[in-house]
């Protein structure tokens, strides 16, 4: 007997929209749903953790990642890189498990080509003003 596969849901945003905010309100309340930690080059804000918020890796060791076909999505954003890595998604789809990935706009157009199946959902952000004061306060 095989168990279904996972449903994988793509939340995306511009920088500074909120949905980081909105998943960790709403994983809490969604039982089993797993969250998928992306990878980045950008250095550490206070209070985040390794392997929790991200995993923070140097530039050398994403491309090596990229050029390897390691990500389920990646992208160049400010300066930075962001990705997916595709392993532990897809070996917790294929578990049974549901997923929830927060990811910019660019990354989830890149999913959508590669898993169609994937439920998207965009969030926006209250007003262009908001949006503008979130990103000037990080």
């Amino acid at each position: 007997m095989t168990s279904a596969r996972g449903s994988l849901f793509v939340v995306s945003a511009p920088s500074g929209a909120g949905k980081t905010t909105l998943i960790r309100q709403a994983l809490p309340d969604l039982g089993a749903v797993q969250f998928s930690v992306s990878a980045t080059t950008r250095p550490r804000r206070p209070g985040e953790q390794e392997g929790v918020d991200y995993f923070f890796v140097g530039r050398e060791t994403f491309e090596a990642m990229t050029a390897r076909d390691e990500f389920l999505e990646w992208a160049q954003v400010h300066g930075n890189y962001y990705g997916t890595p595709a392993a532990p998604v897809r070996a917790a789809l294929e578990a049974g498990a549901d997923v929830m990935l927060d990811i910019d706009v660019q990354g989830a157009a890149q999913v959508r080509a590669r898993m169609p199946e994937s439920v998207q959902i965009l969030v926006a952000p209250p007003s262009f003003e908001v949006l503008r004061a979130r990103l000037e306060g990080r």
